[in-house]
């Protein structure tokens, strides 16, 4: 298809009668916080749409405002060229705009066309029943779609690449003009991932628009026919996605210089303590002996064994659900094993994957989420009690050296955007003065230049000092895992298959975390 980057000086792309859809002049605020101002954004029919932007810059509120969970405090929606008022979600489907978020909105014990079926209200006669020809009309679809899915499998029992195709379909099972992707990549493996773009392909080639909300800059610019970058909440660039660099929109995401974007793009680093590569002894800050753990019923460990060193880096990789969440909080010491013993030690820091449900109070102020972590730091304890000046400074320092975006480290938790919520999370996490971190996804939802920061504060964590913590690294993000880990496992149907280290590529990592293997190393 023909991508189109007239983009004009303060919007977003001149747009043109035949727009799928448009945003004139847009903008929304949260109280003292402007979230979009005087954005103009515009989608061809046909052509996926990549949407960047730093923490808070505003995507996802954008994406919100097309979707109908948002109505702009400025501004015009317009959809297939004509303005509307899209005060709900179900406002949007009815004007042909759908939106799979991030996290699936499906039933786990339902099959994926009784997913499908309870979302699409056509799909149902005057008597509560399913109609007689729509399993006909869900399986034409996905055949037109070249979806692979099993619509008779329980949702609970399908990998997350087969979830999001469920996804997938029950937003285009209605006419669809209009398709918006929260973050689509985050928990696939590599092989799926290259399957959700030639989905996106065939959707886009049958007329659909579609937004492609993401981080990732490499995908995206493999993905799209174009992008739109926004910075603080207003629009910065419009291009073709085929006349830009990955340095070029990290640069625009930030408004300069990403200090080490390319070293952060080379997975080369394998550097754990210098004792331990030649063979020595290093100590173990944790280990875990034949543990096993059930989840509703089901085993969601089995039999897991492993030793984590001081000083090392220990990446598990892992499609979603696998058992990385019942082994963070095993670790955590959040969670005691059915069986099996686990050892740990008196202080563990854990940067968990739902970060608003397990890693921050969301009424507490940014200031009081911090002081979780400190109530073993002397500078922030006066005798037996907590020193609130301390903590306050700790909390001010943590928002400028991480660049929280907040009015100050008196905001509520509550008040930020996702990406800022990881932000703060992370970096209280890094001010624990334990022997084990247990970071789950710490860069999942993160922009670039925070990727960046935080991979290399976990780098320089395991090297710090003496007496360096040891940290358990659990992430769908190879690049990340080749990046920093200098040991790998693979989570897969809740056991620890180690990796070896010829096989420290995505590609045998990838194949791994879709279990077309079974073995490895020794952990």
């Amino acid at each position: 298809m023909n991508t189109r980057s007239g983009a004009r000086e303060g919007g977003g792309g001149s747009g043109s009668p035949a727009s799928a859809a448009r945003l004139r002049d847009v903008t929304r605020r949260f109280g003292p916080v402007t979230a979009l101002e005087g954005v103009s954004f515009d989608l061809v029919p046909g052509e996926i749409h990549g949407l960047l932007g730093e923490n808070g810059a505003g995507k996802t509120t954008l994406a919100r405002i097309l979707g109908g969970l948002l109505a702009p405090d400025e501004g015009q929606v317009e959809i297939g060229g004509r303005e509307v008022a899209l005060r709900s979600a179900r406002a949007a489907r009815a004007r042909g705009v759908a939106m799979v978020h991030q996290h699936f909105s499906l039933v786990p014990r339902f099959t994926g066309f009784e997913n499908i079926a309870l979302f699409n209200g056509g799909a149902w006669t005057a008597k509560g029943m399913a109609a007689p020809d729509y399993r006909d009309r869900v399986e034409a679809r996905a055949t037109e779609l070249k979806l692979e899915v099993d619509l008779d499998v329980a949702v609970e029992a399908l990998g997350v690449g087969a979830r999001q195709r469920i996804e997938i379909l029950k937003a285009l099972m209605s006419e669809t003009g209009v398709l918006l992707l929260d973050e689509p990549t985050a928990v696939l493996a590599p092989r799926e991932v290259d399957g959700l773009f030639a989905v996106l392909r065939e959707v886009a080639g049958a007329g659909t628009g579609i937004v492609l909300v993401a981080h990732k800059l490499d995908e995206v610019l493999a993905a799209a026919d174009r992008v739109t970058v926004l910075r603080r909440g207003r629009w910065v660039m419009t291009e073709a996605a085929a006349a830009v660099s990955a340095k070029g929109l990290a640069e625009a995401m930030v408004g300069g210089v990403v200090v080490g974007f390319e070293a952060s793009r080379r997975t080369v680093r394998h550097t754990s303590q210098d004792s331990a590569r030649a063979g020595e002894s290093v100590a173990a800050v944790a280990s875990l002996r034949s543990v096993n753990v059930t989840r509703d019923g089901q085993p969601a460990l089995r039999g897991v064994t492993v030793e984590v060193r001081r000083g090392e880096v220990l990446g598990i990789a892992g499609v979603d659900g696998n058992g990385q969440r019942e082994l963070a909080r095993v670790l955590a010491g959040i969670r005691t094993p059915d069986s099996g013993h686990a050892t740990l030690p008196a202080e563990v820091g854990w940067i968990p994957q739902d970060r608003g449900g397990e890693g921050l109070v969301n009424d507490f102020t940014i200031s009081e989420n911090v002081a979780f972590a400190l109530h073993g730091n002397d500078a922030c304890r006066r005798g037996p009690w907590l020193d609130w000046a301390g903590i306050e400074h700790a909390a001010a320092d943590l928002v400028r050296e991480m660049d929280v975006r907040a009015t100050s480290p008196a905001a509520a938790a509550a008040t930020l955007s996702g990406g800022n919520q990881q932000k703060v999370v992370t970096g209280r996490e890094f001010l624990r003065s334990g022997d084990l971190l247990v970071a789950e996804s710490p860069t999942r939802g993160l922009d670039v230049k925070a990727t960046v920061a935080v991979r290399s504060r976990i780098a320089a964590l395991a090297r710090d000092g003496d007496h360096p913590p040891g940290v358990v690294l659990i992430s769908a993000d190879l690049d990340e895992i080749l990046e920093l880990s200098d040991r790998i496992a693979v989570m897969v149907r809740g056991r620890l298959v180690p990796v070896p280290r010829d096989s420290h590529n995505t590609r045998d990592i990838g194949e791994l975390m879709l279990g077309a293997q079974q073995s490895g190393g020794s952990l």
